[in-house]
């Protein structure tokens, strides 16, 4: 990672912010002298980089420092954070939000004159799975973002930020709908007859070991969901009851659609 992106300044070190710090030390995409982390309750990625050479919580003075501004705190409270630390930036540094609802023109109001972006990511950045979404209407942001983001998975560029709703609820959130399937599936096969153990086991490794697959081969779900259905068979019997009636993409959507309209809530536009 070039000079002109650090140091980095990471507002919020809690899953997400934790997940991106674990992230690029395991791309070694930058030395952790260049991050400088802020977090009243630092978890332990945070402190690990802070024992590896990171400044956790350092001296105010030392944040004009920054070239980049990564906020990932909370919607609810970013306002008063991002107010107190405003006059502390460098005036040219690169704000980039990875908050859910907050519009990058509320941003400006309280961060004035810096180049934004808006990135939806993934806690799977941590072990380099990761998948963002990217939004900026200044090519430097987008490209500082694109730089931030490419070493911890795959990166997406969004042509509108309206768009930063569908691919929060789509995949910003979707993880947490992949570990609800992975609970329902130990929980079913415990009812079905397993052990505990071997239900956890088992199901987690069907969600990995299909997920490893679908990367590897680049195949659509619809082809490899095909290749493992066959008539008449136990797979298909299974599949009668999850997608038969289209309950499942009814249900998927749903969920999809209440993720985006909580997403735009958050940024006021009800």
């Amino acid at each position: 990672m070039g000079g002109g992106e650090t140091p980095i300044l990471l507002v919020g070190a809690g899953h997400m912010g934790g997940a991106l710090i674990a992230g690029w030390r395991r791309a070694a995409a930058m030395s952790p002298k260049d991050l400088l982390i802020r977090d009243p309750s630092p978890g332990e990625a945070a402190r690990t980089a802070a024992a590896a050479g990171a400044v956790l919580n350092g001296p105010d003075e030392g944040l004009a420092a920054a070239r980049t501004v990564i906020l990932g705190v909370k919607p609810q409270v970013w306002r008063g954070i991002a107010t107190e630390l405003a006059p502390r930036l460098a005036p040219d540094a690169v704000v980039i939000s990875i908050m859910a609802g907050v519009k990058a023109a509320d941003i400006a109001e309280v961060l004035p004159g810096r180049p934004i972006a808006r990135v939806m990511p993934t806690t799977a950045a941590a072990v380099g799975e990761g998948a963002a979404s990217i939004w900026s209407a200044d090519p430097a942001a987008r490209a500082r973002a694109r730089a931030l983001f490419a070493p911890l998975g795959v990166v997406v560029d969004l042509d509108e930020e309206a768009q930063i709703h569908a691919a929060t609820a789509a995949s910003g959130s979707a993880p947490a709908y992949v570990y609800a399937v992975v609970e329902a599936l130990e929980a079913a096969g415990v009812r079905a007859g397993l052990g505990p153990e071997a239900a956890r086991d088992l199901s987690r490794a069907a969600v990995t070991g299909a997920a490893a697959l679908m990367r590897t081969t680049g195949e659509d779900a619809a082809v490899l969901r095909r290749q493992v259905t066959s008539p008449a068979g136990t797979t298909e019997a299974a599949l009668q009851v999850l997608v038969g009636g289209g309950e499942l993409q009814a249900l998927v959507e749903r969920a999809v659609l209440a993720a985006a309209r909580r997403s735009r809530e958050l940024g006021g536009e009800g």
